[in-house]
């Protein structure tokens, strides 16, 4: 009873800590008003917060015992990503410098955001095009682009734009995949991006989100949804290397096929209650 008491203390410990690092007061504690941590000089990027590797692993761990408490602690889960995913990110910006369209997006650094998306131009697309079919996914999953959070604690300019375009092809893989964003359709996805992605944010997620699952929605993953994810997000083209703002008239079925995924075995329906992804 005292080693459990003592592991929620620590555990609620390192989650305080983690948020004081975020809100900056380490840098001040550590280092004092106009440290060079905290100079403009050392910001690659608008919202960049350096930090050191020792406060990189304060960082991973708090947001790690964080998430895992609750994982709808979007900026827990966030920070794990950035704070655990750099060798992942160096072999996906690789991937994206080696393909002709992947190389384009690095170059022109292009957001999804609702002010860069045409949205009447998208509700005019027929059914069963990419982009009426990603906006159909938004309006009825209740979930906005907007919401993903700017990236803070990638030591890498490039390698910051790699995980925030990550951040924002998520829906777009939920619309690909045919996944909504109930617990079983984020657990699919995340086992898809575990597999494409290899960043450990998404394999600890693919491994602790069946945890969450009802007896039979862990058979449906297990004798389906799972494998598919995991064949379809390790043969299938480097999604962040499509252009997907230009590929919004074509047809979802077709971008499916050029990229090598393959059509979900069933079909899931959105719940009423479906919110933005838990596990993203």
């Amino acid at each position: 009873m005292f080693l459990l008491s003592r592991g929620i203390v620590v555990s609620n410990a390192l989650c305080a800590s983690t948020v004081q690092v975020i809100n900056r007061a380490p840098f001040r504690q550590l280092y004092g008003s106009g440290s060079p941590l905290e100079s403009d000089y050392d910001r690659l990027y608008p919202g960049h917060i350096p930090t050191s590797p020792v406060q990189k692993a304060l960082l991973a761990v708090g947001s790690g015992v964080a998430a895992l408490q609750d994982p709808y602690r979007h900026d827990m889960v966030a920070v794990l990503g950035e704070t655990t995913g750099h060798l992942a990110l160096v072999r996906l910006r690789d991937r994206m410098r080696n393909d002709p369209e992947g190389y384009t997006i690095l170059t022109e650094r292009p957001r999804i955001r609702l002010s860069t998306l045409d949205l009447a131009h998208m509700a005019a697309l027929p059914d069963g095009s990419f982009g009426r079919e990603y906006l159909r996914f938004l309006e009825e999953n209740r979930v906005t682009p907007d919401t993903r959070a700017d990236v803070k604690f990638v030591d890498n300019e490039e390698l910051a734009y790699v995980m925030q375009r990550y951040r924002e092809v998520h829906d777009l893989l939920h619309t690909l995949l045919g996944m909504p964003t109930n617990m079983l359709g984020e657990v699919a996805v995340k086992w898809f991006e575990a597999a494409q992605t290899g960043l450990p944010m998404c394999i600890l997620g693919a491994a602790l989100g069946p945890l969450r699952l009802s007896s039979s929605r862990l058979q449906t993953l297990a004798m389906s949804l799972g494998p598919w994810a995991l064949r379809s997000g390790s043969r299938s083209r480097c999604v962040l290397s499509i252009f997907y703002e230009r590929r919004w008239d074509q047809s979802l079925e077709e971008l499916r096929e050029e990229l090598g995924i393959e059509p979900p075995p069933i079909s899931l329906t959105t719940t009423a209650k479906s919110t933005d992804s838990t596990l993203s």
